[in-house]
């Protein structure tokens, strides 16, 4: 019986030290990580992210730093060419437009340009600039001097980083829903030179890496036609049949042309995105395989 109990204490003390040799082994390499593994990372990413900021304002060459190239982009409908036109993007503005739309009702063709005076501000690309840019803060708060102390600490920074990067592209993949009346008052209607008639609209806006035109035609609603009148909701593409109210009176959208063209930049704004965020996942989930192995210390 003694011998039997020397034998059980003995592979105890055996397990016991095993156990202390494997928790020293994982000591080493998580602090190996903390010191060495984690800058690599946060500088990868900064790398990826200067890129992706750069996209956002390249610089035409020959120009001096700060003026911004300029993009022609043909707009084509694959709908009999109800609309045709070209766009120049500067950056995040639209500088320059020259729209031709054919009308239903009559096939004539109608031309509009934006006055010289005037730009279309695109929020979605400045708020997605300004989220890369929050993020490369975030990065370099913690420059190769830094040293880590926790997982926490990492998973913290991480997750601010991804909610940035997230914030970020879902600017350029999730377009704005308005209403047609916040459409009817907005600014973009006094863009053009000749005025566009009341019972047209029209609306620009960044779908992933597409840039958007949509116009939409409309017919004013007789008041007797009027009883069965429901005001559409907010949308980002509204369809024919849709009805609204502005100043008074009563609209419905007769038909709704929509035309796009990719912005290579901005695909590559998406790549860049996507890699960063499969970086930081990568890395907390590194730090996730510490935490459950060697739970006795906090992360």
């Amino acid at each position: 019986m003694l011998g039997a109990e020397r034998s059980a204490l003995s592979e105890l003390v055996k397990m016991t030290a095993a156990s202390q040799a494997e928790r020293t082994v994982l000591e080493e390499e998580f602090n190996w990580l903390l010191k060495e593994e984690v800058h690599a990372v946060l500088k990868q990413l900064q790398e990826i992210l200067k890129e992706a900021s750069r996209r956002f304002s390249v610089p035409s060459p020959g120009l001096c730093e700060g003026q911004l190239k300029q993009e022609n982009f043909i707009l084509g409908s694959s709908t009999m060419d109800q609309v045709k036109g070209v766009l120049t993007l500067q950056g995040e503005a639209l500088t320059q437009a020259d729209i031709n739309i054919k009308v239903a009702k009559s096939s004539q063709v109608m031309h509009f340009a934006f006055r010289d005076d005037k730009q279309w501000k695109l929020q979605q690309i400045q708020d997605a600039r300004n989220h890369v840019n929050q993020a490369l803060q975030l990065l370099s708060s913690r420059d190769e001097s830094y040293t880590f102390k926790t997982g926490a600490e990492v998973n913290k920074l991480m997750d601010a980083v991804m909610l940035q990067l997230s914030r970020a592209r879902n600017r350029l993949t999730t377009p704005a829903s308005m209403t047609l009346p916040e459409l009817a008052a907005s600014g973009l209607v006094k863009m053009f030179t000749p005025p566009m008639p009341g019972d047209v609209m029209v609306n620009f806006y960044i779908n992933l890496s597409k840039l958007c035109l949509t116009v939409y035609q409309l017919h004013v609603l007789q008041p007797n036609t009027t009883k069965n009148f429901k005001s559409a909701g907010s949308s980002v593409l509204h369809n024919p049949g849709a009805m609204f109210e502005y100043n008074n009176t009563k609209f419905e959208v007769s038909h709704v042309h929509k035309v796009e063209c990719v912005v290579p930049w901005l695909n590559d704004t998406l790549v860049f995105f996507t890699i960063s965020l499969q970086l930081c996942q990568q890395l907390k989930d590194k730090i996730s395989v510490f935490s459950s192995f060697w739970n006795y210390r906090p992360f």
